[in-house]
């Protein structure tokens, strides 16, 4: 009667050693499976405040990368959802490179899937944020304008609107009494003329006559028979 407790006391340290053999061939070999590789750092850092968009992207991680860049992937968008990867990505023992292209601000998104060494997808995601300094505002500068040579404009000149010519009436002397005016000549013989016209009037009307009755008086006479 007294030996069951004995043995049963023996025993338990066994039974508690199997047990934990039991756990440990359980759960033991799923903690390896269970380990994926890890992202370690990120070029640029999660939450960086950069100045420009980087040339590119490198995510390091704690082993080997397995696969290439179909199978590993970086997508990176600006805040509108504009894709700036150029490429695919590179993958070089524990780092993939990703490069970038085109400009942008504001937030930047990253998500990456890769396979680890374990032959296990894993994948993660981070931000950043690229503020652009604004570009220095100056004066603006008053532009002259080149000059321009205007075509030369003839001066203005005064003339002086003589009115037309009317054909006013005007008194024309005639050539003969110009000529008389100037020169006496033709008053001489004016004169002449007309006194030998009076001689001839007088001629014909007086002296004439006279010469005529004296001479039939003197006919008339009686004539004395010797």
């Amino acid at each position: 009667m007294t030996s069951s407790p004995l043995r049963t006391r023996r025993r338990a340290p066994f039974a508690v050693a199997a047990a934990f053999l039991a756990l440990f061939a359980v759960f033991g070999p799923a903690s390896p499976v269970s380990a994926h590789d890890q992202l370690v750092s990120t070029d640029p850092a999660a939450d960086a405040v950069l100045t420009a968009l980087p040339a590119e992207i490198t995510l390091s991680f704690s082993a080997e990368l397995l696969g290439d860049g179909a199978s590993n992937v970086v997508e990176v968008t600006d805040a509108a959802g504009t894709s700036l990867i150029e490429g695919t990505a590179v993958v070089d023992g524990v780092t993939v490179t990703q490069a970038l292209t085109g400009t942008a601000s504001g937030a930047i998104s990253v998500i990456w899937r890769v396979v680890s060494s374990d032959g296990h997808p894993i994948s993660g995601e981070f931000a950043f944020t690229v503020d652009a300094p604004a570009p220095p505002t100056s004066a603006p500068t008053e532009t002259t304008a080149p000059e321009t040579t205007a075509p030369e404009t003839p001066e203005p000149t005064m003339t002086t609107m003589t009115p037309p010519e009317t054909d006013e009436p005007t008194t024309t002397t005639a050539p003969d009494s110009e000529a008389s005016a100037s020169n006496p000549l033709p008053w001489i013989i004016g004169v002449v003329v007309v006194l030998a016209v009076i001689g001839v009037v007088l001629y014909l009307l007086v002296l004439r006559p006279r010469g005529r009755n004296g001479g039939g008086s003197t006919g008339d006479r009686p004539t004395t028979d010797d």
